[in-house]
């Protein structure tokens, strides 16, 4: 693919084509003290993509997939690998227009998010995290005639995740600067491109974990790179590597990548309890510890968005992030 093909024409054509299928989730204003001090007056805007079918932006990638198939490979269904919420997605699309789904996850996935999958109708395989994973959903996409979606790579997911930043920028025009977590790239890919073509003045920011920093080290080295390991509470932000397409994009329309600590998401976690009243995943805990943490100075006084990626968590978990996080909330929130 060209970088050229992702244009605002493109964008908003796909987003026709998913109109009335995703929710267009709300961007809400968090006003609060704390907000108010951290970023001396600037404001923040908190794209909800939490509130999104399948609890997470994934809905829009995988529909926009599964919309793709053409009529003479339909009957054979889909495949999909991922840690979670890309299979509950994935499931959602297939199950809405009428497809079968037959989804691999990692065996360490959360229970929850394994539970989600089967709820929409997945038959559900797990298989060792990695490439037995991708390799299990190769074999069902080349043995039974299934559709591979990719849980972030390639034209058709990016269109998809490019609507969340064409819904962003088309309810907040003005915004100085927007704050993506970063997986394996497949949303700030999009959410970048949608961006930086309505308002090349944005900037956008990617915030990846200390442990799972693949796009980080893939810019620094002018090419994908592959992690030996992974390592971070964030389970949907711990793709192993970049893959050319969303490394193009990013080194294209991303000003700048930071990193922060499992310690800091957890406290972005309890910021987002406390001040939007939202209870949500680690990946999106990690876009407010980007924004009080190492994006702080820089943002002083500007109008930022905080794309709100999603919200799996099952309550135990969740209870033990948010112990964590209170415990180190004053060294991300004092600056």
């Amino acid at each position: 693919m060209e970088i050229g093909e992702l244009t605002r024409a493109a964008i908003e054509k796909r987003a026709r084509a998913l109109q009335g299928e995703v929710v267009r989730t709300p961007a809400v204003a968090l006003e609060t003290p704390m907000i108010a001090t951290a970023l001396a007056g600037g404001q923040v805007v908190l794209k909800l993509e939490c509130f999104q079918h399948t609890g997470t932006f994934k809905a829009r990638g995988a529909l926009s997939n599964v919309q793709a198939i053409p009529a003479h490979k339909r009957a054979a269904g889909i495949t999909a690998a991922s840690a979670g919420n890309h299979a509950i997605a994935a499931a959602w699309a297939a199950r809405g227009c009428g497809l079968s789904a037959k989804v691999v996850m990692q065996d360490n996935a959360n229970p929850f998010r394994v539970a989600r999958a089967r709820a929409e109708g997945a038959e559900v395989i797990l298989k060792a995290p990695g490439a037995a994973t991708f390799g299990e959903a190769e074999r069902l996409a080349a043995e039974e005639g299934r559709t591979f979606i990719h849980p972030f790579d390639g034209l058709t997911t990016v269109l998809g995740t490019a609507t969340v930043g064409l819904e962003l920028m088309q309810d907040i025009p003005d915004l100085d600067a927007v704050i993506v977590t970063i997986g394996g790239g497949g949303l700030i890919s999009g959410i970048a491109a949608a961006v930086k073509l309505m308002n090349p003045a944005c900037a956008v920011y990617g915030v990846e974990p200390v442990g799972a920093d693949s796009m980080s080290r893939s810019i620094a080295a002018g090419g994908p790179v592959t992690l030996d390991r992974v390592q971070t509470i964030a389970d949907s932000l711990g793709a192993p590597m970049s893959l050319p397409l969303g490394h193009a994009l990013c080194a294209a329309y991303v000003d700048d990548i930071v990193t922060v600590t499992d310690d800091q998401i957890c406290a972005g976690m309890v910021v987002l309890q406390q001040d939007a009243k939202l209870a949500v995943e680690p990946a999106a805990g990690a876009a407010m510890a980007g924004l009080l943490g190492p994006l702080r100075q820089r943002l002083q006084g500007k109008k930022v968005g905080v794309v709100i990626c999603g919200a799996n968590i099952d309550a135990q978990t969740y209870q033990a992030q948010l112990a964590r996080g209170l415990e180190h909330l004053g060294a991300l929130t004092d600056g």
